[in-house]
């Protein structure tokens, strides 16, 4: 890169309703809306573009295929995205989250005493997209091996 200015990335994901998907990320995950249609929502998911986009094709279930790979002794999904966020803000999402959502990892700190030692939790939306939201003491630790 040319200079040190992280930039926002774009994701766009399948949902199986745009209701719901509303209902999930903009009131539990509290997310503000931008642009939208009867097929996809723009989300402001802490400063990157998350699009929700509708295919009503989604698995027989209505929902993401999703694979697990160990991690720290856990079954962690696989695909899953999320933001790296601050301690206090991993602290109110996990404390808002708390009895609303059924984690696929509970809240915990992974690699505890280790390099890279972080918070993480993980949590699927109604479609099955997985959600992982984590914060490093240091971040400098991101990448650390």
């Amino acid at each position: 890169m040319s200079n040190n200015t992280l930039r926002p990335f774009h994701l766009a994901i399948p949902i199986r309703d745009i209701a719901e998907s509303r209902a999930f990320y903009g009131q539990l995950l509290g997310l503000s809306e931008g642009r939208s249609t009867a097929e996809w929502i723009d989300w402001n998911l802490y400063g990157h573009q998350l699009v929700t986009h509708l295919n009503p094709t989604l698995g027989a279930n209505g929902k993401v295929p999703v694979h697990v790979n160990g991690v720290d002794g856990q079954g962690v999904p696989v695909p899953h995205f999320g933001v790296v966020l601050t301690h206090q803000d991993w602290q109110e999402l996990a404390q808002r989250l708390t009895g609303k959502v059924d984690f696929i990892i509970e809240p915990y700190t992974r690699f505890k005493g280790e390099a890279g030692e972080q918070s993480t939790l993980f949590f699927s939306d109604p479609s099955g997209n997985a959600l992982e939201f984590k914060a490093f003491s240091d971040l400098g630790q991101l990448f650390a091996k």
